[in-house]
């Protein structure tokens, strides 16, 4: 009889190998053939392997009849520095056996720097084209800041929560939502977490989750997807909004160290330039939309928003008046919020929201919410909306809530503003779109 222990194989990575401590000695490794360039009396073989790539030096009765590349295999050889190799470090290889052969040839050569390829070409071919080393960088980048907001709120004394995708009603009214039939009945898809996450506050104060977010949005714009992951917090006995913006800095300021200390690899090879995140400045919606305008000299056509070029003026402006790649936007107007935002008492035509502007473009929505029962239920009706169809919701204002406030961070706008990238797409694995189901 055979038993499972929970033991698992320890194999050799490729960051064991660029540490420096395996020179000179015998190795089996495996993975990919990225790249494979026969010079005639030795072939140059690129492993790609789960967290980097090496090269591997092979001599002609050492490569087997058919090698290609996407072939897997397992190889064995001696490490050794080489300066003019990618990283420092190569593998004389002894054997190689390939355990699996591609049944076709790949329909772009993942070898070069750069493919060159337009993104329509580029993303039905996304199960192979991640492949690519930058690529994969782009999602190593977004995996270390998902790993920094866990980490960074657990350490502050969050809990992370688990929310629904399937609603009775839209958190955030508006007809931008998917509806679905539920065993005859009227069903949603979640346009974010928002009624859940502050029921969740009565529960354990702060909390927070990473989870997806679906948007019926008719757009073809390079900066929205229709389903995108957010980063979701919501946090009780607070003073201000001002809380809950200190404790995004807090998350910025940890996953910027984070990925300069652990994710090196992918920032040089991306040319990323991580923000200084030591101090964000803040600035009333009015007033930004003014002090703009004025250094640029253009109009003020929409009053309640931040039309696209208007962030793009903003951001300029924080980076050449303040030195700020990133700026708070507070006081948002109460016509361009939704219904559970909270009023500045001082003037209510605005509420006690923002968003945060990275390099001019909005990747965070967040504020105060309404915590009275009475002035949640006048809100609502306000706007023309029935109490009754958020009975639920409104249970946790009739039983009692504290002051609180939270925010919600797209995680791809957030990966793409980082990496420079020029189209939202390239930072979701299979973006969906008005048009694309597929992959």
């Amino acid at each position: 009889m055979k038993f499972v222990t929970g033991e698992t194989k320890q194999t050799i990575s490729y960051q064991t190998i660029a540490e420096g401590g395996l020179n000179h000695q015998s190795v089996t490794v495996h993975g990919a053939v990225h790249a494979l360039r026969d010079m005639g009396g030795i072939t140059f073989l690129t492993l790609r392997m789960a967290d980097g790539a090496i090269q591997c030096v092979c001599a002609p009765e050492v490569v087997p009849r058919g090698l290609a590349e996407e072939c897997a295999v397992e190889l064995s050889g001696t490490v050794r520095t080489e300066p003019r190799a990618p990283g420092g470090w190569e593998i004389g290889v002894e054997s190689i056996a390939v355990l699996t052969r591609p049944a076709a040839p790949m329909p772009v050569s993942l070898g070069k720097r750069k493919l060159g390829l337009h993104l329509d070409t580029e993303l039905p071919l996304r199960p192979v084209i991640l492949r690519d080393l930058r690529r994969r960088a782009v999602f190593k980048i977004q995996e270390g800041l998902t790993r920094a907001f866990r980490e960074y709120l657990t350490g502050v004394g969050f809990t992370e929560i688990h929310t629904p995708k399937i609603v009775s009603a839209g958190a955030e009214g508006g007809s931008n939502i998917f509806k679905l039939d539920y065993f005859g009945k009227k069903a949603y898809l979640a346009q974010s977490p928002q009624i859940y996450k502050q029921t969740m506050v009565g529960v354990y104060e702060r909390v927070f989750e990473v989870g997806p977010v679906f948007r019926a949005e008719k757009h073809a714009t390079a900066r929205h997807l229709n389903e995108y992951t957010g980063l979701d917090f919501e946090m009780g006995y607070i003073r201000s909004i001002y809380d809950v913006m200190e404790v995004e800095t807090g998350f910025l300021a940890y996953a910027m160290a984070l990925l300069k200390r652990e994710y090196s690899r992918e920032v040089a090879l991306l040319g990323v330039v991580l923000p200084d995140v030591t101090k964000i400045p803040c600035l009333r919606f009015d007033e930004a939309k003014r002090l703009a305008a004025e250094k640029y000299g253009y109009q003020i056509r929409d009053p309640f928003d931040l039309e696209p070029e208007e962030e793009a003026h903003i951001g300029r402006y924080a980076r050449e008046e303040m030195g700020s790649d990133l700026v708070f936007i507070t006081h948002y107007p109460a016509k361009k919020r939704p219904f559970y935002a909270m009023d500045d008492l001082e003037d209510p035509k605005y509420t006690l929201s923002f968003d945060l502007l990275f390099r001019g473009l909005e990747v965070t929505t967040g504020g105060q919410r309404i915590h009275d029962y009475h002035q949640q239920v006048a809100k609502m009706e306000g706007r023309g909306m029935d109490p009754a169809d958020f009975e639920s919701y409104l249970m946790i204002h009739k039983c009692g809530m504290p002051p609180h406030g939270g925010l919600g961070i797209g995680l791809e706008r957030l990966t793409m503003q980082l990496c420079s990238l020029d189209n939202i797409r390239a930072a979701s694995l299979f973006p969906r779109d008005r048009s694309r189901l597929d992959p």
